[in-house]
């Protein structure tokens, strides 16, 4: 992990100082709402729809078992409802007994989020995550936001470089850059080192994927003007090779060309996919010559040198742990029952993956069970996840664009401890890429944005199927639920997606299928298309399930191994699962009129 400097450590204390001034003069009545409230963006501070909302930063998803305990405390002595002094009285906040807090939310962009907090404790809580090098700084506004990576950068066998150093240097140039604080919306960049994009990066506004031409020499493939919302686009390839050390020097440029011609006149209009797709070949080539400006007449003032990046990339080397690096066969379990082994072995086989070092494993700790948010946390649970990192992980954790938490440096000797203890947490379900093992924003439940609630509609699936032998025999499927356009759920990349919409006032929500993320699994990187008219609450899970009951009539077996549901949807087309869908719509019509009350209650 990233070691901050003295120079690191004394920003972001400062950074505090500077908040905890702000909001006092704020509370003391000499800051208005309107003058204070870009000072709390710039901290991560947003005002949700019953409470202040903090976003953490968490660069490219590494977390210490240090930042674990302190995120844990967070949510123990400041993540209250009852501090916010909500009148629970109030009609209109009558669902708000049902909503859990004293936890921890994680996000696809591999940050973390809290629901809770008054305002008028926020600076003590910016003071807790700077004694452990943590900060909200540009988790909002229209600003370079947090860069994500692969969760196994550094140690995944199909790496062709490790992205980390690099994810680092854009970090800490990104980070208050003067010339792109105000950009014309927010800007999202992934990086991925490895042949397989497990980082989506076709679906961000700069997607870089490390690569090696055939010379050998190490570079960037740069795609730029990939996105969600309204408008999904799918990133443009705009350079096949830049060099390594070009890379922020090629950034400027993108992002200059962006900042002088985005649009700044309409909200919905005003991401780079826009610009790109309204101009085309266009905007390659003011990229390209803007970067030779940057290279001829500023003189390539970012140029990463070699010693800049041997110096980020200390940080990055692997942790010293005992025992060899030779293959390690990894050992049985003694003394369990013929369910609990075959659980065992699943788990090996969907949340257990290869590693460089071939004594060690990556696994994934599965936070997508039934009575939970996908990607909550609470205290406890997060205190529980520090001691497995310390224990079993030299004291590190990632977050996954999928919401779970990975433990990257377990040695395949420990899996069977690893296992059992995971087991008691009860992140050990062995869901991994299959259904429940799904993504969801907050929705309704908590963003002022959202036309419908994604909860209720994720726990009524996730109950539906708790099945783990029907799970397995259905296969890796990615399902997306959005709670609105904005897709902070990813719907548009599920192969099933869910996003809530209103009509007259009421929750409903439309169906997509087909998309893909860009993995192996998926395929290439496509948004999903929408199946029919929107459907009830209560319609929602009898059509998923009708939707896979027509997966399995179509899908090809041989030898026992079946054709994933992605695959088999492509080969026959959409038609046989839109009409089982609308099939379930009218049937549930007939048979269970006032259910979508019912599910909206729960």
């Amino acid at each position: 992990m990233y070691q901050y400097t003295e120079f690191d450590q004394a920003f972001v204390r400062s950074r505090a100082e500077q908040y905890r001034d702000q909001l006092q003069r704020h509370l003391a009545g000499g800051l208005g709402d309107d003058e204070f409230r870009p000072l709390r963006l710039q901290n991560g501070w947003y005002l949700q729809r019953f409470a202040p909302m903090l976003r953490v930063a968490v660069p490219y998803g590494e977390l210490s078992s240090a930042q674990l305990r302190v995120l844990a405390k967070i949510a123990r002595d400041y993540d209250r409802k009852q501090d916010n002094q909500l009148d629970m009285s109030n009609p209109g906040l009558s669902d708000l007994a049902s909503l859990p807090s004293g936890y921890a939310h994680f996000t696809t962009r591999q940050n973390v989020q809290f629901n809770w907090i008054p305002l008028q404790r926020s600076a003590d809580v910016m003071d807790l995550l700077a004694s452990v090098n943590m900060h909200g700084i540009q988790t909002s506004g229209n600003c370079i936001r947090n860069i994500t990576s692969d969760e196994r950068a550094g140690i995944a066998v199909d790496e062709i470089a490790d992205p980390r150093p690099f994810c680092e240097i854009l970090r800490q140039w990104s980070t208050l850059h003067p010339e792109f604080a105000f950009l014309p919306r927010k800007f999202k960049i992934a990086v991925t080192g490895a042949v397989e994009d497990r980082a989506a990066t076709h679906w961000h506004d700069v997607g870089l994927q490390l690569l090696r031409n055939n010379s050998g020499e190490l570079g960037f493939r740069v795609l730029v003007g990939g996105g969600m919302g309204r408008t999904p686009v799918i990133a443009s390839t705009i350079r096949d090779f830049l060099p390594w050390n070009q890379i922020l020097n090629y950034l400027e440029a993108v992002v200059r060309v962006y900042n002088r011609w985005g649009r700044r006149d309409n909200l919905y209009k005003a991401r780079i996919k826009i610009l790109v797709k309204a101009e085309g070949a266009r905007f390659t080539q003011e990229v390209e010559g803007e970067y030779q400006q940057i290279l001829e007449h500023d003189g390539a003032p970012h140029t990463v040198s070699d010693v800049e990046l041997a110096r980020v990339s200390v940080s990055f080397v692997p942790p010293t742990l005992s025992g060899t690096t030779q293959p390690v066969e990894i050992p049985i379990l003694p003394l369990l029952s013929e369910r609990d082994q075959l659980e065992y072995e699943r788990w090996l086989q969907q949340n257990v993956a290869s590693h460089k070092n071939p004594a060690l494993r990556s696994v994934t700790l599965s936070f997508k069970r039934l009575g939970f948010a996908p990607g909550d946390a609470t205290a406890e649970q997060l205190d529980v996840a520090a001691e497995l990192a310390q224990s079993f992980s030299a004291g590190e954790a990632r977050v996954t664009h999928d919401q779970n938490l990975v433990l990257p440096w377990v040695a395949a000797a420990a899996l069977p401890d690893l296992w059992l203890a995971a087991r008691k947490a009860g992140w050990a379900r062995s869901n991994i890429r299959m259904l429940t093992d799904m993504i969801a924003c907050p929705g309704g439940d908590f963003c002022s944005l959202a036309n419908a609630r994604s909860l209720p509609i994720a726990e009524a699936i996730t109950q539906r199927y708790q099945d783990m032998d029907e799970l397995h025999d259905l296969g890796e499927i990615d399902l997306h639920i959005s709670g609105c356009i904005n897709s902070c759920g990813h719907h548009h990349s599920g192969h099933i997606g869910i996003l809530g919409v209103d009509k007259d006032g009421q929750e409903w929500y439309q169906i997509t299928l087909g998309g893909s993320d860009g993995s192996t699994l998926s395929g290439a990187a496509t948004p999903g298309k929408v199946v029919g008219p929107a459907f009830a609450a209560s319609e929602v899970p009898e059509v998923i399930e009708a939707v896979l009951d027509t997966y399995r009539v179509y899908r090809q077996c041989t030898a026992g191994k079946c054709e994933t549901f992605i695959d088999t949807l492509r080969r026959v087309g959409a038609e046989p699962f839109k009409i089982a869908a609308n099939g379930a719509r009218i049937s549930t019509q007939r048979t269970q009129p006032d259910r979508a009350a019912e599910v909206l209650q729960a």
